[in-house]
């Protein structure tokens, strides 16, 4: 194999890792690829005796990049709201996946839809936003998102383009006659699986341009940020323990919060 072509196909092979989600049980693929002799490791893929090998969960994430299949059949199942319903949907990432393992009777009690899934950025969150939130038709949404763009799960992303991306999703709200409330950025002092990319000093710039938005278009803006933050702009140990996702003391501050915020918008 010619060096030039050796070192285009592991940029390719390079630039398909960042969609895949990172996993302590990896579970590889075998797949033939002639004349490969060396070894490379780029995250969870790997070149090594003439043969690639990929975690599995790479073919379903490039066939279905904003995971769509991830609530299809909730989605069936929960059907459209019944006369009277008052059902609003929270959109997120791992943190609104999350706050569904650690306290279920918060969504249970007020009718809310968790659906969060975990490692998403802002353009996966747009491509499932008809099918996970206006096909449910709710009262009201719930927008938590931008960590994840900020720490590049799914390449760099520019805090303009972020905030273009939720304004979108507001937009498609609005004009399915769905009320938004949108929520700040949680403070993060850095990530542990990214380090070096400065969400100390993002997020809280990322969180004024999403307020600025907010009372432009006349929107709740939810404001987890100032109740959660540290001196360090991140998440105090009581409130997290890996300094991104709350614990359950962390969403026993956001409920209160996330309540008052939907009955506002709602009004």
């Amino acid at each position: 194999m010619k060096t030039s072509n050796l070192v285009s196909f592991v940029l390719i092979i390079f630039f398909l890792s960042s969609f895949v989600k990172e996993s302590p049980n990896l579970n590889w693929k075998e797949i033939e690829y002639p004349n490969a002799k060396e070894w490379i490791n780029l995250e969870q893929i790997k070149i090594e005796n003439s043969k690639l090998y990929m975690d599995v969960s790479l073919d379903t994430t490039i066939q279905d990049w904003p995971n769509l299949g991830r609530f299809k059949k909730e989605n069936k199942m929960l059907g459209l709201p019944k006369k009277g319903e008052k059902r609003i949907v929270f959109m997120g990432n791992s943190i609104t996946q999350s706050w569904l393992d650690h306290s279920p009777e918060f969504f249970k009690k007020n009718n809310y839809i968790n659906r969060g899934i975990s490692g998403q950025t802002t353009p996966q969150m747009l491509l499932r936003f008809r099918a996970d939130v206006i096909e449910l038709e709710p009262k009201a949404v719930v927008i938590l998102a931008g960590t994840n763009d900020i720490a590049g799960n799914t390449g760099p992303m520019t805090l303009e383009q972020i905030l273009g991306n939720m304004i979108s999703m507001v937009e498609l709200a609005k004009a399915n006659s769905i009320k938004v409330v949108v929520s700040s950025v949680l403070p993060a002092h850095d990530y542990a699986w990214r380090p070096g990319l400065d969400p100390d000093k993002k997020i809280p710039e990322l969180n004024k341009m999403i307020e600025a938005y907010a009372m432009e278009a006349n929107i709740i803006y939810l404001d987890y940020f100032s109740a959660m933050v540290d001196d360090r702009n991140g998440l105090p140990e009581k409130l997290s323990k890996d300094g991104v996702h709350p614990t359950k003391e962390g969403y026993q501050v956001m409920e209160p919060l996330a309540k008052s915020a939907i009955k506002k918008a709602l009004r």
